[in-house]
This record gives structure tokens, sequence and C-alpha cells, in this order.
């Protein structure tokens, strides 16, 4: 990501630099093209006077002060030497002038983002939230403030479909699902055929009612999947609802076919689903799996949903990373570090997710909803889950031989300075 970031960061630089010096570099053409339309009327007249001299139209004197009068004309038409000189010394000041942009531009823009920016955005997804967590509520207010004036707009022009998706979609990436339940509603009877929207509609309804895809939900990814089999998020709510009723197979049969439609630059998706199909595959076979560490029993659909004052920041898990004595004499370690909460009794996808690097070992995480990869998978909804640490020689979130990770107990959201030590290899 950082490289296509910075391949992206130059290309952009590049084109508004060559709008900027373009103008600049090139010579003026204007005085040139008058002179060319002169000159041949000049050249003209100048022959008609010899012509007339030699006719005897014009006697010697007359056709010496014609002639001066003429080249007095040309001379102020076409400019003198001195004026030629200043052109050109105009043109060696505007070259100074670009070259002091190209290099002024580039330099003054990176000072900028380095002091104004977040350049650990790019490799420390942690530290881009905590960031941007600093002036969440003014950014929340503005947010709610345009998803209004959207919502006024819409009331006076009520058969826009389009704009009341857009609506519902803002509610939602706002957290606003029972506003945005509603809202999905009169955008589906408007565009009922959008099988995006239906698995938006989907998702958000089952996030409202307490994270249960039983039902209406389940009807309207079944919708979605009729008029789009290749929705990539319908396709991985259905493999949800299947997991869930333990029906494996169909899991990762519908999981499979997301991966399959799944956009190539949505590597974190990726690495959730084959880890997702893995494990479905794994439950399939009757082999050990995350579930079975655990006595507790697999939750079930109409299990009520959580309170709400239980629900969000407070229900936080932190805790820190340490590398295992066994491994600190390692010659060469993985540079990218996972730490995710996984369901001990749902599917297998991370609830949570952050990404480091070894250097960052001791690292010290915070998972919550902020960090949950789905809007419908949430921290602190989960009842039980375990902390995994892993050092990733691809740099994927898809486990591999190889890998150093290490495991804690389960654990509910909410505890904190939770342990986690990096301890064994993956075979």
């Amino acid at each position: 990501m950082t490289a296509t970031f910075w391949l992206i960061v130059s290309a952009m630089t590049l084109c508004v630099l060559g709008l900027l010096l373009r103008p600049l570099l090139q010579r003026p053409s204007a005085a040139t093209n008058e002179q060319e339309k002169t000159l041949p009327v000049y050249r003209q007249q100048f022959s008609e006077l010899d012509q007339d001299r030699a006719n005897g139209l014009l006697t010697e004197e007359q056709y010496r002060t014609a002639r001066s009068e003429l080249e007095r004309r040309v001379l102020e038409e076409t400019g003198a030497p001195e004026a030629h000189a200043a052109v050109a010394a105009g043109f060696v000041n505007l070259r100074f002038v670009a070259l002091s942009l190209a290099m002024i531009i580039p330099a003054a823009s990176g000072v900028l983002y380095w002091t104004l920016g977040n350049p650990a955005a790019m490799t420390h997804p942690a530290v881009s939230a905590a960031a941007s967590q600093g002036g969440s509520g003014e950014m929340a207010d503005s947010l709610n403030q345009l998803i209004e004036q959207l919502r006024a707009k819409l009331e006076q022009n009520p058969n826009d479909g389009v704009g009341w998706g857009l609506l519902a979609r803002s509610y939602m990436a706002m957290e606003r699902y029972a506003d945005a339940v509603p809202i999905f509603e009169k955008a589906t009877k408007l565009d009922p055929n959008n099988a995006s929207l239906l698995a938006d509609y989907a998702d958000a309804l089952g996030v409202h009612q307490g994270r249960k895809l039983d039902g209406k939900p389940e009807t309207l990814i079944q919708k979605a999947l009729k008029l789009d089999p290749h929705n990539v998020k319908a396709l991985m709510l259905s493999g949800t609802i299947a997991y869930n009723r333990k029906d494996f197979a169909r899991a990762a049969k519908e999981w499979e076919d997301a991966h399959t439609y799944l956009p190539p630059d949505d590597q974190e998706s990726s690495d959730q689903l084959k880890a997702s199909i893995v494990e479905a595959k794994r439950r399939l076979g009757g082999g050990p799996s995350m579930n079975m560490l655990v006595a507790n029993p697999p939750m079930e659909q109409t299990k009520p949903a959580k309170p709400a004052a239980q629900s969000g920041q407070s229900r936080a898990i932190t805790g820190k990373v340490v590398l295992g004595s066994n491994l600190a004499s390692k010659a060469s370690l993985p540079d990218t570090l996972f730490v995710f909460a996984k369901d001990v009794a749902g599917p297998p996808m991370p609830v949570s997710i952050v990404r480091a690097s070894k250097k960052d070992l001791p690292f010290t995480f915070r998972l919550d909803d902020s960090t949950s990869p789905m809007p419908s998978r949430k921290l602190s909804d989960i009842d039980t889950v375990v902390i995994v640490a892993r050092l990733s020689k691809s740099g994927k979130a898809m486990p591999e031989s190889g890998d150093l990770e290490g495991m804690s107990q389960p654990i509910k959201p909410g505890t904190e300075n939770v342990t986690v030590v990096i301890d064994r290899e993956r075979p």
C-alpha cells in the first residue's frame, strides 16, 4: 500500500507541475506572429517605391524621404534590438520561476503532509484510528449536518431512489442503523432490482435486530443473489447464515464464490475470506478448530441482543503483545504483525483487527468496534473471543507455514491488560 500511495502522489504532483510549468516554458509567440503578418506588407511597399522611382514618378529626393519614412515605420512595428533583448530576458526570468516552482511545490507538499497529515496511517492502521478519534466529535457533527441536509432535499424529491439509497448508506456508515432501516425500505421500493442495495439493507436490518440474519434479512439476501449471483456482500452474508446453522459445506461454497468475485485490490477481505473458508472446511471434516478450545456451546441465532449500554468502546479489549523468549534469538523475524479477535463460537472471520510491525514489539493494542472489518459483526456483540497475534512472513492475514503466533485464553470483550505471547511457529 505504501508504494501505491507514493506512486499516486508522485503522479499527481507531476500533473500539477506540468499544468503550471508548461505556459512558463513556452516562448512568447504573439510578437513573432504579428511580424510575420506585417513584414510582407512592407516588402511590397519597398518594391512599389523602387518601381515608382524607376518609372520616373518619384524624384531621387522624394524616393529617399519616402524610403526613410517607411524604414522608420518598419522599426516601430517590429521593435528595436533592445526590445528583443527585453523579451529574451523576460523568457530567462520565466525559466527561473518555473525551476523554482518545480523545486518548491514538491518540497512544500511533503512538509505539509508530514506536519499536518498522518503518515503512520499507511503502515499502522491502529495509529490512524487512534489519531482520528481526537476530532471524531466535530467530524460526526459535520457529517450528521450534511446527512440531514441530504434528507431535507430528498423530502422535496421523494422519488429519487439513488438519493434515498445514498442516505441509507450514510446512516449505516454512521452506525445509525435504526435510522437506516426505514430509509433502505423506501429506497428498495423505488429501486427493487438493485442487488447491492438489497444486500446493504439486509446487513443494516440484521444489525438492527440484534445481529440476526434470520427472517427478512435472509429473504433480502436471497433476492439479491437471484438478481446478481456474483454480489460479494450477499454471498458473504449468506455464508454466515449457513455457518451459524452448521451447514459448513454451504458456508464454504458461498465464501469461495464471494472470494472469486472479490475486487482484486481488496486484500484484507480476501485474507478474511480465505481464513473463513479454511475454518468452514475444517469444521466440515471434523478436525480441530478454534471453537473447540472452549466448553461454551455455539451461539444460537435466537440469542437476545446485547444491551446498548454494553456495546461499543466500553467493550474494548486492551493489552500487549510480546515475543516469547524461545523465539527472541531467532535470526530472522517476519516484519508484519497482525493482532485480532476471533469469536470462539461463531464464524472464523476476525471481529476486530489491527496491523503493526515487528519493530513495534512489545506492541500495545486496543481492539474495539472501530477496528471491526464488517458492520454486521462487531466486537461489542460477541460473548467470548480469543486474541491472536501473528508475525506474518507474507504480510497477509491468511496464516501460512513459518508464521510465528501466539494466542490468549478465551476472554470477554471489555477485558483489559491482556498479554499475548508469540511463542510458536506454524508448521
